[in-house]
């Protein structure tokens, strides 16, 4: 079984901002598994199969920076490895609209993966990175931007952007996390 974890903030205000990107995924996730959100674990879960594998999804409510406390305790719940949770989520340090795979490493300033390795007592698990860009240039706020809404061409190409990074949970549900990042990681040419 796998944990797959959009992460975001909860409420309206908060809908379409660059940070809620991992909930927009795992909504579209939801959409194709055929599967319900219900509040546990701090969190909406649902539950559905990806690839004939059992999947749990996760849109923790906690706010970013408390990530980990909806995710651990949903890992623990369902006996889910650190290696078999996957976490989808903003990255602000690829170029809008890019998708990667990551396995381990560390938390690159956010802090939603911060406060997850930090409650797993490990990097050890997948991320889906989604890229939503740097702000202009001359502005250094990256808390802002990641809290701000896309813009209109950027918002048209989500679609197509989340559609990649619900193809890149599959592959890693379906044919491991290396295989995964052999085909999504690869350069297009």
């Amino acid at each position: 079984m796998f944990l797959v974890a959009g992460l975001g903030n909860p409420g309206r205000e908060h809908e379409g901002d660059r940070h809620n990107v991992g909930f927009v995924v795992v909504d579209a996730i939801a959409a194709r598994a055929g599967a319900d959100f219900r509040a546990k674990h701090q969190g909406l879960v649902a539950r559905g199969s990806l690839r004939a594998r059992d999947v749990v999804l996760l849109k923790p409510q906690t706010y970013m920076n408390r990530s980990g406390d909806s995710v651990q305790p949903a890992a623990a719940f369902f006996k889910v490895v650190p290696g078999d949770v996957i976490v989808v989520h903003d990255e602000i340090d690829l170029p809008w609209g890019e998708v990667r795979l990551k396995l381990g490493g560390g938390h690159a300033g956010h802090n939603g993966l911060r406060d997850i390795i930090e409650r797993l007592g490990t990097p050890e698990f997948v991320r889906v990175r989604v890229g939503v860009g740097r702000p202009a240039s001359g502005s250094r706020d990256g808390k802002a931007w990641v809290l701000s809404g896309f813009d209109a061409g950027q918002r048209a190409e989500l679609p197509g952007v989340v559609d990649r990074a619900v193809d890149a949970v599959e592959r890693v549900v379906a044919d491991g996390v290396e295989s995964a990042m052999n085909v999504v990681n690869a350069k297009r040419g």
